[in-house]
């Protein structure tokens, strides 16, 4: 009778693959007729999880395991993680992921095909049963999915199995890592496998030198689990006295915990490095054009960090125009943003700074009253509520360097586009005819005018250079933070504290004085808070302009000497 009853089951998954091309989203899909041979045959093992027998289900899952199939691993998974079912009618296996995630008990469930991931249409929980497992089960999942990840083409996933096994080492995964170890030649991957081998060998075996040899290998990582493995060799029973009885395995498991530590906190001390200088790329390219501006003109500009604002909302809107091509958006929205900025800028000096030349206190109020009227224009268009801009793929994750030191590649970008940016602006300012003119106006206004330069567009110009390039500002800070009206007033303080500490209108002060506070400010905040930090960093800077009231690197002529 159970042949018979088998016949019958291969029987109706054939019919049910023969007539996949008649029964559309409710049935698999046509392609699933051209199926390879180790296709058909992972389908018939996937195929006997639908029995009741837990020994007929360990000889299935034996099966795929074993079956060296790419899709083997993802099913495996999909069973441990309990989202493998079947159609309680035509008994078909199913990959189903509910319609509704926040459900408790879904009533809806999507279903896909297991081998070829093609969507077989909506099905309600009562017409599926999940296939059932059981710790036996379970561990002989997790087995058999590490063996397959440990010998799988991507280095990545490989080291990730690795990992996943060291949070839990046990002696079921050795076979499967001393096979990986003899067929790989990526230096990651058998490093990664060396040390989970090392990580079991130290929890299961009771051999000493086998457990001093796995120290000295673990010794050389830094994954969080290591560390407190080692530790837990010096823990101590409630009366006080070691649980490990070997003297020498405490004193070998001591000094690696030491050297783990001596190695974490060098690289804490990279990773604050890191943070530091992309805090410091983000106040350079806050501050870079308000030293541009108050250099020559000696204007306090308030709307400067407006005009931070408004790049910030230009990269939001071109990817409201582009939302098809976000890996290419940053791209135009730069130029884009330093324009929007920059005829702001212009409008703004031509219409109101102008006229107040030679009177700091009135232009102060003056700027200050564009930038609560262009923050309002903001709300008024796209609403007080901020808004988020996405990434570009390039852009997203992080560099791992080891299990430590992580560097985010937004944040790496943002760094080099900073340097760039500072070069060019550095070049055009040398070498282009406006530069020369901007200088001979810094240095010597009245001398300029009587040589012919126009100082008025001089004065127009510089206003729009350094309101665009705080446009371009924030399109970095677009990728680092939420778009909202009052993005530039968290850059304004921070950017008139860099352009005084540098010098005013010195470049290569503000780029001294951006990366020294921004470090300055990153290794502060573990110990006094980000609060205090800035407290701190603004007492230091008023004791340093009492002692250099020109700052680091000091402008040199008649006008810088007014300033």
């Amino acid at each position: 009778m159970p042949t018979f009853r088998a016949f019958i089951h291969l029987l109706i998954n054939a019919l049910f693959l023969a007539s996949s091309l008649f029964l559309g989203s409710l049935t698999y899909s046509t392609t699933s007729l051209a199926q390879s041979a180790a296709d058909t045959a992972l389908y018939q093992h996937i195929n006997q999880l639908t029995t009741t027998h837990y020994a007929q289900k360990m000889a299935a899952i034996e099966s795929i395991g074993k079956s060296g199939h790419p899709d083997a691993a993802p099913i495996l998974s999909a069973l441990l993680e309990g989202r493998l079912f079947f159609t309680k009618k035509e008994k078909w296996i199913v990959i189903a992921h509910p319609t509704d995630p926040t459900e408790k008990r879904p009533s809806v469930f999507e279903t896909f095909h297991p081998i070829s991931g093609a969507a077989l249409g909506k099905r309600k929980s009562r017409a599926l049963k999940k296939v059932r497992t059981n710790n036996r089960i379970r561990s002989s999942l997790q087995s058999y999915i590490a063996s397959l990840q440990l010998t799988h083409s991507d280095p990545n996933i490989q080291i990730s199995a690795a990992r996943s096994i060291l949070k839990a080492p046990n002696a079921d995964f050795l076979p499967h890592i001393k096979e990986a170890l003899l067929q790989e030649e990526n230096s990651d991957v058998l490093q990664a496998l060396l040390t989970t081998k090392a990580a079991i060998e130290l929890k299961q075996t009771k051999d000493i030198e086998l457990k001093i040899s796995a120290i000295q290998i673990l010794k050389k990582s830094l994954e969080p689990e290591v560390l407190a493995q080692l530790i837990q060799l010096n823990a101590k029973d409630p009366d006080g006295n070691p649980l490990e009885a070997s003297e020498r395995l405490r004193a070998e498991a001591a000094a690696a915990v030491t050297h783990i530590k001596e190695r974490t906190a060098y690289y804490k001390v990279m990773e604050n490095l890191f943070f530091g200088l992309s805090l410091g790329s983000v106040l350079l390219l806050a501050s870079i054009g308000l030293a541009i501006t108050f250099g020559v003109m000696g204007v306090i500009n308030m709307a400067h960090g407006e005009m931070i604002m408004l790049g910030a909302y230009t990269t939001y809107v071109i990817q409201l125009l582009l939302p098809h091509h976000i890996e290419q958006s940053l791209f135009i929205a730069i130029p884009a943003a330093f324009i929007v900025s920059g005829a702001v800028g212009i409008i703004i000096e031509r219409s109101v700074v102008r006229h107040l030349y030679g009177r700091p206190l009135e232009t102060l109020l003056a700027t200050f009253g564009i930038s609560l009227i262009l923050q309002q224009l903001v709300r008024s268009i796209f609403s007080p509520l901020n808004r988020s801009v996405s990434t570009p793929e390039w852009m997203s994750g992080s560099l791992e360097i080891n299990p430590i030191l992580s560097l985010t590649y937004n944040r790496l970008y943002i760094i080099l586009f900073a340097i760039a940016t500072l070069l060019l602006l550095w070049s055009f300012i040398k070498y282009s005819r406006f530069g020369l003119s901007m200088r001979a106006v810094t240095q010597n206004r009245e001398m300029a005018r009587a040589l012919g330069i126009r100082s008025s567009w001089v004065d127009a110009l510089t206003f729009g250079l350094g309101s665009g390039i705080a446009g371009i500002a924030g399109v970095a800070l677009s990728q680092l933070t939420n778009v909202g009206p009052n993005l530039g007033q968290n850059y304004i303080i921070d950017s008139f504290m860099v352009v005084v500490f540098g010098g005013v209108g010195n470049l290569m002060g503000t780029f001294v004085a951006a990366m020294s506070l921004g470090m300055f400010n990153k290794f502060l905040e573990p110990f006094t808070g980000a609060v205090m930090a800035k407290i701190l960093l603004l007492i230091f800077i008023i004791i340093f302009i009492q002692r250099r009231p020109k700052g680091l690197f000091a402008l040199k002529g008649r006008t810088a000497e007014e300033h």
